[in-house]
């Protein structure tokens, strides 16, 4: 097959040019031509053709949609930030730092479902509407699928072997393929028909239509465009496993994550065993799901309850330290949150880790306005026990009760839980799904909680036995309880 001719496209204007050029020609920017391919004058078949055959203009109401079939993977945390399981024809990117795990996981995960026999998705075949808006079944989807496959573009068959005896995973059936070229990779899709493969990584994959090296963004963006359609056309789901930058961000062009239906995000400190699994983006389920794994010299496992590991073990209460209810995606999970509050000075600092700091600046005008603490000559530092980051204003409460409570070197009571954001007039504002935090709080054992007076629960509500559920409206309100329960 002769190779595409080349052009390279302004990505402000959208000119071309027949060659790379520092400045665009048309628009005068500079370093904005990128690769691509250019467009044949002689009609050739599309290559990016629609994935659904072309249907007349139907209303919503009268187009009939089902539930997308799923495969579990073996890993209920894993299925949970992917909505259920694996999807047919479903594509997934996942990115995190280097060494955290990504690799790992999806090999466990291929390998579990090897050893399951996969029946859901291999004995799946094109429902009618099931898939209605992501495109129709190509001419093998409906016949024999099976099998799972993982491509390695940065490892040989012998390391992935190796990796896999670490793991403790004998006699595995996983079918791997050592291959960086995107044409090979394709061909072999098409052949043996898996039921999900595993591109590692999306970044070392190139293809023969582009002159450009493996990594680059027309390279990146061709090759995820190309397996995208594969999947979509054959059913076959494909994990896309992407490098990140020192940002933390998808390296790549953004319109990555635009192509794929899941986005998921490795989380964690490579120092420590615990790992998180954060959904940034998901068309099968919800968005913001965390799944929680440990690592272990058997590789990731799962953790059923991630509140133990976000609560310190204390034998008594400390000061500085109060328990308060997040919520990531779904779950419910307690974090304790941790302050500490010294003598700093003429220029204090006010440090935060896993919280915002502006939002910490802002607290502490706010507890020396409407309650009276000030902490203008202090040192104040506040810590989301875990490595867990959180993005909530439910947080707030917490936080200023840990900060007093660390200042006047009095511990809240044993069993204390808050939650609730915070204004700036000192007023105590609902969190979402107060009910749902309080609850889970009463199934780990907490026997006093500060809340919200709008997240009070409804009298004689069996489910909160044992909890005393303090409401309040403004934060001074909120100090005084506190101040009475010490």
């Amino acid at each position: 097959m002769a190779k595409d001719k080349t052009q390279y496209a302004c990505t402000e204007c959208g000119g071309f040019s027949p060659k790379w050029l520092g400045k665009c020609p048309h628009c005068n920017a500079w370093n904005t031509l990128i690769e691509s391919v250019a467009e044949s004058a002689t009609p050739t078949k599309n290559r990016f053709a629609a994935l659904a055959k072309t249907a007349a203009v139907t209303t919503l109401a009268d187009i009939e949609a089902t539930d997308v079939q799923r495969t579990p993977t073996g890993h209920d945390e894993l299925d949970r930030v992917l909505g259920g399981g694996i999807v047919e024809g479903g594509v997934v990117l996942i990115g995190g730092d280097p060494g955290i795990g990504k690799s790992t996981l999806l090999l466990q995960a291929l390998d579990s479902l090897q050893r399951t026999g996969m029946k859901t998705l291999s004995a799946a075949g094109p429902s009618p509407g099931a898939n209605a808006p992501s495109g129709g079944r190509g001419p093998h989807a409906a016949g024999k699928r099976g099998g799972t496959l993982y491509v390695t573009g940065e490892e040989s068959g012998a390391q992935v072997a190796l990796r896999s005896r670490r793991l403790g995973l004998e006699g595995s059936q996983v079918s791997v393929l050592a291959e960086i070229q995107l044409e090979k990779i394709l061909a072999t899709l098409h052949a043996t028909q898996p039921t999900i493969a595993v591109i590692d990584s999306i970044q070392t994959v190139y293809s023969e239509q582009l002159t450009s090296a493996p990594g680059s963004v027309a390279q990146v963006r061709e090759c995820a465009a190309h397996l995208t359609r594969a999947a979509k056309a054959s059913g076959t789901a494909i994990v896309l496993v992407g490098h990140v930058t020192k940002e933390g961000a998808l390296a790549g062009p953004r319109v990555l994550e635009h192509m794929v239906d899941t986005v998921l995000y490795f989380e964690g400190d490579t120092h420590s065993s615990f790992r998180l699994i954060r959904a940034i983006k998901n068309r099968f389920g919800a968005v913001n799901e965390i799944g929680v794994f440990a690592m272990t010299e058997k590789g990731l496992k799962g953790v059923s309850n991630p509140s133990a590991i976000f609560l310190s073990q204390h034998s008594e209460p400390v000061p500085g330290s109060c328990v308060m209810v997040t919520l990531e995606g779904t779950r419910p999970m307690l974090v304790e949150i941790q302050a500490l509050v010294d003598s700093g000075g003429p220029s204090p600092r006010r440090l935060s880790v896993g919280l915002d700091r502006d939002r910490l600046a802002m607290l502490l005008a706010v507890l020396h306005r409407h309650a009276g603490v000030a902490c203008m000559d202090q040192d104040v530092f506040v810590n989301a026990v875990g490595g867990v980051r959180i993005s909530e204003p439910a947080a707030d409460l917490a936080v200023m009760l840990a900060i007093t409570s660390s200042l006047r070197g009095r511990a809240l009571p044993k069993g204390f839980i808050a939650f609730g954001e915070v204004g700036l007039a000192g007023e105590v504002r609902p969190a979402p799904r107060g009910q749902e935090r309080l609850k889970e709080a009463a199934k780990l054992g907490f026997s006093v909680a500060v809340v919200p007076r709008a997240n009070l629960p409804r009298k004689g509500d069996k489910a909160f036995d044992g909890l005393t559920v303090h409401g309040v409206e403004r934060i001074e309100e909120a100090m005084e309880v506190a101040r009475g329960l010490g």
